[in-house]
């Protein structure tokens, strides 16, 4: 049992770290946040402001792993506040930035090189976890989830088993390419918010993605339409352990974390949700519902 249940107040931790890729030789940037007892002060995260506890020691107890895997051109910062709600839920949460397909270096978007390597360090950050000295006597065992947005949902797919084949224009030969991703069966559930799953359209190729699965997508999303949740709805073997719903009214950007007033314009597309919509009342709904799924 975590000691969490004894403690009056529970915290989120947050701890910064650099990954190696040696076969890349790239560096793999992720934020980790995790349960503290340790109160938390309002602190710098990038552009943003967060209320966490840096690098404070973590609560003893055993604790479920969640990796968190963003978007195409994206940070992992924009899950931030449902990162620090999983911690002070209990919950150890990895947020990476996937290599040359991220906001700062987007320059292998629409590659296989990026097809093949986000789930080779969603598998590298599994491993860090389970190999650190810090963290690993903390987990949890049975497993860890994937939480992916947009492209981070075809990130947890591969990752969990899915074969993806590239696009014509993303080979250098100008053919299809099956993606070789190492199966990683130490993932326990999925989390997709706004999946994308094109590059899952060949027959079979989520037959092999058989655990529960937590699947939203948006009603007014432009770049992963309702189509992307059917092909995963028709795909995988056993739909009936996909729990998938549409939020109404949504856009594509509406699963990130919502922007500090002074970064919210029609200039800034990740900011901006459809008419009427309540980012920040949907924020709240999205961490109940997420932190229940995963306790399940």
């Amino acid at each position: 049992m975590n000691k969490i249940e004894d403690i009056v107040e529970v915290y989120a931790g947050c701890y910064e770290v650099q990954i190696t890729d040696n076969a890349l030789r790239v560096t793999v940037p992720m934020i980790v946040m995790y349960p503290t007892d340790a109160p938390e002060q309002t602190d710098r995260i990038g552009p943003y402001s967060l209320e966490v506890a840096r690098d404070a020691a973590p609560l003893d107890g055993k604790f479920r792993l969640v990796l968190i895997s963003h978007g195409t051109g994206g940070s992992p910062l924009v899950y931030r506040s449902l990162a620090r709600h999983l911690a002070r839920s209990g919950f150890i949460v990895g947020l990476l930035e996937h290599p040359f397909n991220n906001r700062n270096d987007n320059s292998l978007e629409g590659t296989v090189q990026n097809l093949t390597y986000r789930p080779r360090h969603l598998r590298m950050a599994a491993d860090w976890f389970f190999e650190d000295e810090r963290f690993k006597g903390l987990l949890q065992p049975g497993g860890h989830s994937v939480i992916g947005h947009s492209m981070g949902g075809y990130t947890a797919l591969a990752a969990a088993g899915g074969i993806p084949t590239s696009f014509p224009t993303e080979s250098p030969d100008g053919k299809p390419q099956q993606i070789d991703v190492p199966y990683d069966s130490r993932i326990r559930s999925l989390i997709l918010l706004a999946p994308a799953s094109v590059w899952f359209r060949n027959e079979g190729a989520l037959s092999n993605v058989r655990l529960p699965i937590l699947m939203l997508d948006a009603e007014q999303d432009p770049y992963t339409p309702p189509f992307h949740a059917q092909i995963i709805m028709n795909s995988v073997a056993e739909p009936q352990m996909i729990r998938y719903r549409t939020v109404e009214n949504a856009g594509h950007y509406s699963f990130l974390t919502p922007f500090p007033a002074e970064m919210i314009s029609p200039a800034f597309p990740p900011s901006q949700d459809p008419p009427g919509f309540d980012r920040v009342q949907f924020h709240e709904t999205l961490k109940a519902e997420v932190v229940e799924f995963l306790l399940t």
